[in-house]
């Protein structure tokens, strides 16, 4: 199926979505921080990178990656990057999907945490289906 690239601090997380995306067929990786996360990504392409909005060393720090990527001269950009975020649960910001923007917040869609296996594994599949529609182009 995928490579996806899980890049979230909380190892308990990162195993269970793991465990999902290998029963749905996918090659996963796990990295708990964002500089292993880019370092990884820039080893090998994923198809998919699942990414942790706040880390413990800085509460943005899956913000500045994404932009990272998207910026990345690497082939990275075309990526797409699946949001995981709590942001809401600790600031009432209202934050989600109306906030993607290709320069501030270049990601393809968000998943509010805490998160439900089920809604992750389908919508890692909608993501993965509409990058390879992307890919191949109309036709």
């Amino acid at each position: 199926m995928a490579y996806v690239l899980v890049v979230d601090d909380d190892e308990d997380f990162a195993n269970a979505a793991a465990l999902e995306l290998r029963d749905a067929g996918h090659e996963v990786r796990i990295e708990l921080s964002p500089s292993r996360g880019l370092a990884a990504a820039r080893e090998r392409k994923p198809d998919l990178i699942i990414l942790d909005v706040m880390f413990p060393e800085d509460i943005s720090a899956g913000f500045e990656l994404a932009r990272t990527l998207h910026g990345s001269a690497s082939g990275l950009r075309d990526v797409p990057v699946l949001m995981l975020t709590a942001v809401n649960q600790r600031f009432p910001l209202g934050f989600g999907a109306d906030e993607i923007d290709d320069e501030w917040l270049p990601v393809a869609d968000f998943v509010e945490k805490p998160v439900d296996l089920d809604v992750l594994r389908n919508k890692v599949a909608e993501l993965l289906e509409r990058s390879e529609q992307r890919a191949e182009g109309p036709g």
